[in-house]
């Protein structure tokens, strides 16, 4: 079905040229992409275009007479940043193209250029450019911030529109979805569009807490309740005071704290410890679980009482594998994000290559959209600025090919052997560390192992938990 001329998320194309017939050969070659094409035939004229009008991708010919095709690229940089600009010059040179390229190009092609490449430069930055601007639209939508979420796949579009629908209300929620999907950032939208967002959101990680901790932390304690308890300390189910308690890792609550929980569901008031007076307490609870709490009941490991408190509105955050149209949208919301961290400026962020779009395309995302941003971070260094290629992601050995890049018969047995071994183990260990975010004991613990051994095997395959934890 052909898009309309209005429509936000086609193609908007720009062709600057000086000749006629050059400008209509490429209308004729970019007609596939069914893209809006506008052209202008000099750099003044196409100054007067941008001005009132912003495409995605600007091919431009470096001739084009009293203002040249150098001087519109410096003002595109400057005036539209977001605008691709893919320059076309006759006899171009090397020190042309390098001096394109410092000053913000996108591509840089010489005449007479082969069509096929012109055509998948313009599809490849085509693409990314209209990735990030549904992606700015969204973060404009949701108010922005490293906190935005990218739903452009349908599947994760209907999760937003249930939190729109429940938000308004009081229900407790149930946010179900394996590690690093968002569960927390689901949370917090549904808090920001309660009756009232000015309520505290206090986020409290279940898992992380023994049973006297969590039972301090979320009820409170008087003084002396327990060794250290030099005062008397307000819990977060009354801190809330009408606001939202997010309540992660629920599943791996311990039954008998389980009953406590229901007990405070059932009575609004919460005893504090080493008190036998009830409190009121006025909150609204989202809970969260990678977990199924079904099996964990037939388990005997989760209260079924308490999962019928619990799952009033019920929320299935799917997968990244499962919402591809999500997964060059994040990335262009990661590359934006996380640019400055590397040390890039916004006018020289990278562009991702055919290459590395098929990569993220191809990769099945055990972490989710926790591992696709810790990828490009990791790319945003190793990739110095340049484009960023494939094996920037390093998602190569995620794929589950052990052999290395030589032939497999240049390895013996025992070689090869280690070699899927040590890919193998990569891929275990980085999984714990994504699902624990770079908690070695917990992912120690995962992998059946002692944390020793688990450092041991970090230091040997070179992986750091900062990697996993947002700390670089």
């Amino acid at each position: 079905m052909r898009k309309l001329e209005n429509d936000p998320d086609r193609l908007r194309v720009l062709i600057v040229d000086a000749d006629t017939p050059a400008r209509s050969g490429l209308r004729a070659l970019i007609g596939p992409l069914d893209a809006e094409i506008r052209e202008a035939e000099s750099g003044q004229r196409a100054r007067e275009v941008l001005a009132g009008w912003t495409p995605h991708v600007m091919l431009s010919d470096l001739k084009l007479g009293a203002f040249s095709g150098m001087e519109l690229l410096a003002h595109a940089r400057e005036q539209h940043s977001e605008v691709k600009v893919l320059m076309i010059a006759d006899n171009g040179t090397i020190e042309l193209a390098v001096e394109a390229m410092q000053r913000g190009a996108a591509h840089f092609c010489k005449k007479p250029f082969d069509n096929a490449e012109i055509l998948a430069e313009i599809e490849r930055h085509g693409c990314q450019a209209v990735a990030a601007e549904r992606v700015r639209r969204m973060k404009a939508a949701t108010g922005g911030g490293p906190t935005a979420i990218i739903a452009e796949d349908q599947r994760m579009a209907d999760v937003l529109e249930l939190v729109r629908q429940v938000a308004p209300t009081a229900m407790t929620v149930l946010i179900h979805g394996e590690s690093g999907t968002g569960k927390e950032l689901i949370a917090r939208a549904i808090h920001e569009n309660s009756q009232d967002p000015s309520l505290p959101f206090l986020p409290v990680n279940s898992a992380a807490l023994p049973d006297t901790l969590l039972e301090s932390e979320l009820f409170g304690h008087v003084k002396g309740a327990f060794t250290g308890a030099d005062g008397t300390r307000e819990g977060i189910f009354a801190k809330a005071r009408g606001g939202t308690v997010f309540l992660d890792e629920i599943a791996l609550m311990s039954p008998s704290f389980q009953g406590k929980l229901l007990r405070v569901l059932q009575e609004h008031a919460v005893i504090p410890l080493g008190s036998a007076t009830p409190k009121a307490a006025a909150f609204r609870l989202v809970a969260a679980t990678n977990r199924s709490l079904r099996a964990r009941i037939a388990a005997g490991e989760f209260r079924e009482d308490l999962y019928y408190r619990l799952r009033v509105v019920t929320i299935d955050i799917p997968p990244l594998r499962e919402r591809p149209g999500d997964i060059v949208p994040l990335a262009m919301h990661f590359l934006a994000l996380h640019a400055g961290e590397a040390g890039l400026a916004p006018g020289r962020r990278p562009s991702l290559t055919a290459e590395a779009l098929e990569a993220l395309r191809r990769h099945r995302w055990p972490g989710n959209v926790r591992e696709l941003e810790n990828s490009i971070q990791r790319a945003l260094i190793l990739c110095r600025g340049e484009d960023l290629r494939a094996h920037h992601l390093a998602l190569d050995d995620e794929e589950g090919d052990p052999w290395p890049r030589e032939a497999p018969k240049s390895l013996s047995y025992e070689d090869g052997k280690q070699k899927a071994l040590e890919v193998y183990r990569r891929r275990a260990l980085a999984q714990a560390l994504l699902t624990t975010r770079g908690n070695v004991s917990r992912a120690a613990e995962m992998c059946g192992l002692t944390r020793a051994a688990f450092q041991r095997l970090m230091r040997s395959l070179a992986l750091d938990r900062r990697q996993f934890n947002g700390e670089s």
